[in-house]
């Protein structure tokens, strides 16, 4: 087997995953994205397996090791966008990241005063001193 064709296949994959994580804006679609990158580095990973005619077969079980962290990877990135739709009912990863910093502003600081100028609540009465009699 000639080693370009796999390799020309595996960059083109790995271009396409970097675009869609660069131009999408759907979560699921981002995920899908990096789901096809990692296939391309498996596909490098075997490529380069068979190309060395390695005895002990190390680029196949870096192969397998890649496919259960990425399966393990798509769980925990599905259960959080659906979690995130059930909250929000949008999955728009731009729109999330501005609803986060307008949360960040109103979100009263630990002293007890609301951060960017806005009131957390009343603000508590001055203590008085008592004159010695």
């Amino acid at each position: 087997m000639h080693l370009a064709y796999p390799t020309v296949v595996a960059a083109l994959l790995f271009s396409v995953g970097v675009y869609g994580v660069l131009a999408r804006r759907n979560a699921i679609l981002v995920l899908m994205s990096v789901e096809l990158m990692l296939n391309a580095v498996n596909l490098n990973l075997v490529t380069f397996d068979v190309w060395y005619r390695d005895r002990l077969h190390g680029g196949q079980v870096l192969t397998l090791f890649t496919i259960v962290i990425a399966a393990a990877e798509i769980g925990l990135g599905l259960a959080i966008v659906l979690l995130v739709f059930r909250n929000r009912q949008m999955i728009d990863v731009d729109r999330l990241r501005a609803l986060s910093e307008d949360a960040e502003e109103t979100r009263p600081r630990p002293d007890g005063r609301a951060s960017a100028g806005r009131e957390a609540g009343p603000e508590p009465a001055p203590e008085r001193e008592e004159a010695p009699s």
